[in-house]
């Protein structure tokens, strides 16, 4: 089910974005497959922020219906479920780095490696490059 501002409050670029993440799990959700190699349900719920099982459940429900992320059965184990990002969800990279980045500058106990915040001023194209191969 793609989705478009169609079916929205009102078609503005950021309400569409807050329909489509505006809640506190989403983009962690997103971050842990992003960035730290989550990629089965039991992984996600090993997240410091302790998500529910219930709440997981819907979120990555979302996420599959808004064709940010998709989920196969894994080779080596049928009874497990891999989730991983479409095109779509790829595609929230650049911005998953500026909150990022952002978040650093402007929280003084935050926990963001400063190897990022030294690759990200450097080379973003490069960093953009080296996390999306790991994505495949």
């Amino acid at each position: 089910m793609s989705r478009s501002s169609e079916t929205c409050r009102s078609n503005c670029p950021i309400n569409f974005v807050l329909e489509t993440f505006g809640d506190r799990w989403t983009l962690l959700i997103i971050r842990d497959l992003m960035f730290k190699g989550k990629r089965t349900y039991g992984e996600f719920l090993e997240s410091d922020e302790k998500i529910s099982t219930n709440i997981l459940a819907n979120r990555l429900k979302r996420l599959e219906a808004h064709e940010i992320i998709v989920k196969a059965v894994a080779p080596d184990n049928r009874s497990k479920l891999y989730y991983s990002f479409t095109d779509k969800g790829r595609d929230l990279l650049p911005i998953m780095l500026e909150i990022t980045a952002w978040s650093a500058k402007h929280d003084n106990a935050t926990n963001t490696p400063p190897s990022f915040l030294k690759m990200f001023e450097g080379s973003r194209a490069e960093m953009m490059t080296a996390i999306l191969s790991k994505l495949d």
